[in-house]
């Protein structure tokens, strides 16, 4: 359990990815939001259980955020949003779609979307103060795995004016991993922007070796 006086966020590493989910709840009202679906639904549930659920935001559309996400929604009956360019890839019917610059109010708090495209089209990030739910757009040591150059040379363009502008504090809580705070890889990727790299590159990308 982590956060501060205003949010506090529960992470769960969940299905065969290790992929993360996150509950965030308003430590005013109890409100809260679950932040992907990855799998084992009763684990998403009872994470829950003692908080008042508001909507079921997804990150990006890979299947590994997913798993649970019928399930869960039919226990809860809450809305679901994604990006509007990701709204085909759900395996149900979206709720809400987002776009660049939304806000999703619960609780005494407010949720900004950030789209990041480049892992996917429609991937996004969300704030919330100084804490940052990044989806698989970036993780400890670099980007989220882009398929093509052109891919990657989109997400760096989204780590860049998404991400590294915010404060070095805020801190980061990826898809897939542990936390890091932004002050850290704005140290990593200065030392990945200093050095020349094949125009092809792309895939699964680390600042500091690549």
């Amino acid at each position: 359990m982590i956060g501060d006086d205003i949010v506090r966020i529960e992470r769960l590493e969940l299905g065969p990815f290790g992929t993360n989910a996150y509950v965030l709840i308003c430590q005013r009202t109890g409100d809260s939001v679950l932040v992907d679906a990855p799998a084992r639904a009763n684990d998403i549930l009872k994470a829950l259980k003692d908080t008042g659920p508001k909507c079921i935001l997804i990150t990006h559309t890979h299947m590994d955020h997913l798993g649970a996400l019928p399930e869960v929604k039919s226990m809860l009956d809450i809305p679901v949003a994604v990006h509007r360019s990701e709204a085909e890839g759900l395996p149900i019917a979206p709720d809400v779609l987002l776009n660049d610059g939304d806000t999703i109010a619960f609780g005494n708090m407010e949720l900004k979307v950030l789209h990041t495209p480049g892992h996917t089209p429609g991937s996004i990030c969300l704030l919330i103060g100084r804490h940052l739910i990044s989806g698989d757009t970036i993780f400890p040591g670099g980007p989220g795995k882009t398929g093509s150059p052109g891919d990657f040379k989109v997400i760096i363009q989204s780590i860049a004016s998404k991400i590294l502008v915010l404060p070095d504090d805020t801190r980061i809580y990826p898809g897939h991993g542990d936390s890091i705070i932004v002050e850290k890889v704005k140290e990593e990727f200065a030392v990945f922007s200093s050095r020349q790299h094949d125009p092809g590159l792309c895939g699964d990308v680390l600042w500091l070796s690549s």
